[in-house]
């Protein structure tokens, strides 16, 4: 959408608003993205207009839930009715103040549109479901075009947001994130690149995005042949398997150098995901020749059958194992797949799936389609797909909830982790410094088990800082081609910058400070390991999921405590405990809110023949590998006979 006149529109961004529970994005992050858009826009004289709701306790009038609730928000002369300092208007900035949803309840909003001569409008701020919705609803009836702040507004409702987005996107609103609306005020229209890693002013690949005619094929092609694929036999199907993990492990040397190169992974962290799929591939094939497809019970039949075309939408961080991991037992069960990869990862998809065909998959019982996380929705929407597994984000799980949910097909969603290691006061704090540094600094701490937090008894407190300091200056910093490098780039600029702006904001202590200045970490998406110590648990650095070398110390101060702070946020995919004492890694395990439990190791990483999958907001639908595999590629059917 060519914004030719636009305004920026700031819906609801006041404090009472922002301190919602279970706001989606965090408050933190939404009011960052919004003041740099304010900046951009003030910066391009573009107009702004402030959209408040504002309460008079002399005038009541709330809206009927809130009177029920006998709530008082954003009252005016209170505190919870302003926004943000760095969202506070300027002068001759509009205000326009509403004491319901909608914006345009009175005049004022649209004689301010008429006065400036406006044809398109900005939208950012809370809630998407409501008065961001409302807002929009209103601007297209009146032939405005719309464009939303994607990263810039929020929900406290987040299936309802998902929803939200994907019916005002079918009524052309464009979303973006703020970081492509501010280039497109300057007059740079952001391609759809893939930027290396290590010098970002090198440009990898263009990312073309499937239309809607491409996924309909590939989705249509997928079905035909899973008509012939479900009645294969599962013998060939695994010998196929067999033959993929053998030219994986033979091509590990190739693609972990691609990893290298396209998504900074180091090169003996990629060599090591390569052979992790492949030993993948072969627990698959193996428990498949287990299992029995048919059942005799005592009233009759027990069949299991394939779901059949699963669509498969994949992460960028482990582009090879991930996938590879879906694929195998998807076939391996008698289905075919649609994948979509994520964008950074086009090209070892690409690679993957000439592999996949040159070991004996059918051309059309894998296929591909490329795109943004616009493609992925537009897939699992497609009536052809009849099942979808995710890896993603938070945002991407809530968005495939609310598709699946809508089409009652089945979900299988990993949705990373904000994962602890406590470290009790008996623990060899040497090995548990290096255990937690290399699970938090390692591939630039973008692993979904990554070691977010460490939660230390607080009399070692200062000891374990000493021993991790040490740990995570020994690891290696460098370009992901060597092979010794442990820590490498971030995936891109964005990333990047976002990460500097968080450390910066927190205070973290950052390492290898000696190498910082060096020419190949300026070129390159490159990030210092950063080690931050937070007491206050509700600290946006503490609750959300960074994807950054970042690690957070928490000090406990007793064991109950440092329980209450493992399982304190909304995320449960891994926990880890470092101690020799039998009777408390008793009570870990049993009160550890987490999919993964760890013993005296860190978070990072997992073993394939064991259940990959997360609790609360980690996951959705049964886990990944191991035996969880049966219950997610199979439906089950029960089979009554009476012809005696």
């Amino acid at each position: 959408m060519g914004l030719v006149k636009p305004a920026l529109l700031l819906v609801d961004l006041q404090a009472d608003y922002l301190a919602a529970r279970a706001l989606q994005p965090i408050a933190e992050a939404v009011v960052a993205r919004a003041a740099q858009l304010l900046s951009a826009c003030r910066a391009a004289q573009v107009p702004v207009i402030h959209i408040w709701t504002t309460i008079h306790r002399e005038d009541d009038r709330r809206l009927p839930h809130w009177r029920r609730e006998d709530r008082w928000q954003c009252v005016a002369g209170t505190s919870g009715h302003e926004p943000p300092e760095q969202l506070a208007p300027h002068a001759g900035e509009a205000i326009v103040h509403k004491s319901g949803f909608n914006a345009f309840g009175g005049s004022a909003l649209s004689e301010v549109l008429r006065r400036l001569d406006r044809d398109a409008v900005i939208l950012a701020g809370v809630h998407l479901h409501t008065c961001v919705r409302l807002a929009a609803m209103e601007c297209l009836e009146r032939g405005f075009g719309v464009r939303i702040a994607e990263d810039a507004v929020a929900s406290n409702d987040p299936i309802h947001a998902a929803a939200t987005r994907r019916w005002l996107a079918a009524r052309c609103v464009e979303f973006a994130p703020a970081r492509a609306i501010t280039a497109s005020l300057a007059g740079v229209v952001e391609s759809f690149v893939h930027r290396s890693p290590r010098r970002t002013a090198e440009i990898v690949f263009e990312v073309p995005r499937a239309s809607a005619a491409e996924i309909a094929f590939e989705t249509a092609t997928a079905c035909d042949a899973w008509k012939r694929w479900r009645r294969s036999a599962p013998d060939l199907r695994r010998t196929i398997l067999r033959t993929v993990a053998d030219r994986l492990e033979a091509a590990a040397p190739e693609l972990a150098r691609q990893m290298a190169l396209e998504i900074g992974k180091p090169i003996a962290h990629g060599f090591e995901e390569v052979r992790r799929g492949a030993a993948n591939v072969r627990d698959v094939a193996r428990r498949a020749a287990a299992f029995s497809f048919e059942k005799a019970e005592s009233g009759g039949a027990v069949h299991h059958r394939p779901l059949g075309v699963v669509g498969l939408i994949s992460p960028w961080n482990n582009p090879v194992a991930i996938p590879v991991g879906k694929i195998a037992p998807a076939l391996a069960y008698g289905n075919t797949v649609v994948w979509k990869p994520a964008p950074a990862a086009k090209r070892i998809a690409e690679a993957v799936l000439k592999l996949l065909r040159e070991a004996g998959v059918p051309n059309d019982a894998v296929r591909l389609v490329i795109g943004d996380h616009n493609t992925a929705q537009e897939l699992a929407s497609h009536d052809g797909v009849d099942a979808v597994t995710l890896t993603g984000s938070l945002a991407a799980g809530y968005a495939m909830e609310e598709i699946c949910a809508r089409r009652m097909i089945p979900l299988q969603a990993e949705l990373g982790g904000n994962n602890a290691a406590i470290v009790w006061k008996d623990a060899d704090l040497a090995h548990a410094a290096k255990q937690v540094a290399w699970g938090a600094f390692g591939f630039a701490g973008q692993r979904c088990t990554a070691n977010r937090r460490a939660i230390v008894q607080a009399g070692r407190f200062e000891e374990f800082l000493s021993e991790l300091r040490t740990a995570g200056q020994q690891l290696v910093w460098g370009d992901p081609l060597g092979e010794a490098t442990d820590i490498g780039p971030v995936i891109n600029i964005a990333k990047r910058d976002e990460t500097f702006e968080l450390i910066a904001r927190v205070g973290g202590e950052v390492l290898h400070g000696a190498v910082a200045g060096e020419r190949w970490v300026k070129e390159g998406a490159y990030v210092q390991p950063a080690i931050v110590r937070c007491d206050e648990p509700a600290q946006a650095i503490v609750q959300e999921e960074t994807m950054s070398p970042i690690l957070v110390l928490q000090p406990a101060k007793d064991f109950e405590h440092a329980l209450a702070l493992c399982n304190g946020t909304r995320y449960g995919l891994a926990a880890a405990l470092f101690t020799n004492d039998a009777d408390l890694q008793v009570r870990f395990l049993e009160e550890a809110r987490a999919g993964i439990l760890k013993i005296n190791s860190s978070t990072a990483g997992a073993d394939i023949s064991l259940p990959f999958g997360g609790w609360k907001a980690s996951g959705v639908g049964p886990p990944e590998h191991g035996d969880a595999d049966a219950l997610f590629y199979n439906r089950m059917q029960a089979v009554y006979r009476a012809d005696g």
